[in-house]
């Protein structure tokens, strides 16, 4: 089992600008109901193009083990 780095982004504080989910490669980041952004981890592929672009600086990366 290894691990990788997915995005994480904290609904509370998102004010959902959609600047990650542009600049997401693999489409990985949506905004939910115009709320806040939602990562999808499967696809995510822990690039951190999303952080670079946050205006607000909240986009984390947390470790996920993957069963490869």
């Amino acid at each position: 089992m290894n691990t990788k780095l997915k995005a994480y982004i904290p609904k509370e504080k998102c004010v959902a600008c959609g600047s990650c989910m542009e600049a997401c490669p693999t489409e990985s980041i949506s905004i939910f109901h115009g709320s806040y952004a939602i990562v999808n981890t499967k696809n995510c592929v822990g690039c951190k193009k999303c952080s670079k672009v946050c205006p607000i600086s909240i986009i984390e990366f947390k470790e996920e083990k993957n069963e490869n």
